[in-house]
């Protein structure tokens, strides 16, 4: 802030009539009471009618006021303000306060330059520059701009036929006026308007039955509207005779469908521990059949392999061994009889087919020579 720019600040607003004596250390803190005074004023000076909130008590309030008067500014006077500087309410606000009273302290020059000394001192204080009311001014003048361009335009163009049109005007205007087929002209017309008459107030005449025959049916569907509401209310209100009854039965229904539901769920479990039981029992069954068959199998291999041999005294150690093995295995397996059985019978099979007088006399149980292969 200049010494210069406070002291030009101080005498143009003394110049243009502020009431406040404005001092040179007004400005040396920040004092944002007295510029938002300033700038109301200022804006008073440009528009009388201009209404501007003066609260600046909260930040918001005094961020609003700053927008709003630079606002103004720029779109009533065109003069671009610093927000921030006027914000600061100090030596470089009065920089950006200058520039406004700058524009109306040199239209005041102007004024008195025109006028005599003696109206000088009564003028400058009623001094007011209203630039809002030529707004309206401006944007009439456009309007007419713009009409009195397209009317040239559509004048251009019908001047352009004029040369056409001037041999048809001229003998439309020098034939004779025959008053009869005039008459007869206007009699056919005004006809037509009295029968199109005729026939709107037909429909109005036509309308209005319609609607009072839509009245009546509106009128006629309310009343049985209102004795529907009645019975339905009538009906509510009243308790069927089987009511209790049917409530009853409904209560046993539910419990006898979760008695059957329970019961399903039971039965589908049983059946299912019933599958599991059953395909249990096929394994064990299928495991000691091939026990069985393998178990065959080896007696027959060793029954081959003793009549190869054809060894009396290892026929007899041999037959003495497969007894004792045989007892063993007759009491490991005594869960499974019917395997039992089976073995049983095929070794009483090979007795019989050994007792033939073709064959050799032998015992026909099997000898276990190893002790590994006795391991089935």
């Amino acid at each position: 802030m200049s010494f210069r720019d406070l002291r030009n600040f101080t005498e143009m607003m003394r110049a243009l009539g502020y009431p406040r004596l404005i001092s040179m250390e007004n400005f040396r803190s920040p004092n944002f009471p007295l510029v938002a005074e300033i700038l109301i004023w200022l804006v008073k000076r440009y528009e009388p009618q201009m209404d501007i909130p003066g609260d600046v008590d909260t930040e918001a309030d005094r961020v609003f006021f700053i927008k709003a008067v630079a606002q103004f500014m720029a779109t009533k006077a065109h003069i671009k303000v610093n927000l921030k500087r006027l914000y600061q309410a100090d030596g470089y606000a009065v920089k950006e306060m200058l520039k406004v009273t700058s524009v109306l302290y040199n239209a005041m020059k102007t004024k008195e330059s025109s006028t005599n000394d003696h109206n000088l001192d009564d003028n400058s204080s009623k001094f007011k520059f209203d630039l809002g009311s030529k707004v309206a001014e401006l944007k009439a003048a456009r309007l007419l701009g713009s009409a009195i361009t397209a009317k040239g335009a559509s004048l251009y163009d019908l001047l352009g036929r004029e040369e056409d049109l001037r041999e048809s005007r001229t003998a439309a205007i020098a034939r004779p006026l025959e008053i009869t087929e005039t008459e007869r002209a206007l009699r056919a017309a005004i006809k037509d308007v009295m029968e199109n008459v005729q026939k709107t107030n037909e429909m109005l005449n036509n309308t209005s039955l319609d609607e009072a025959s839509l009245d009546a049916k509106i009128e006629k569907k309310k009343q049985e509207l209102e004795r529907n509401q009645k019975r339905l209310q009538t009906m509510q209100s009243v308790r069927p005779a089987f009511m209790e009854e049917y409530e009853k039965i409904e209560e046993e229904l539910q419990r006898q469908y979760d008695t059957y539901v329970q019961k399903f769920r039971n039965l589908a479990f049983l059946e299912d521990q019933l599958d599991d039981y059953h395909r249990l029992e096929q394994e064990r069954f299928e495991e000691t059949e091939n026990s069985i068959k393998m178990m065959q199998n080896k007696l027959r291999e060793e029954d081959r392999r003793l009549m190869r041999s054809g060894g009396t005294h290892m026929l007899v150690h041999a037959h003495r061994l497969s007894e004792i093995d045989v007892d063993d295995d007759d009491e490991d397996e005594d869960e499974e009889n019917e395997g039992n059985e089976d073995l049983d019978e095929d070794n009483d099979s090979l007795k019989v087919s050994t007792s033939n007088p073709g064959r050799p006399t032998r015992s026909m149980h099997p000898q276990i020579l190893d002790e590994s292969d006795n391991d089935f």
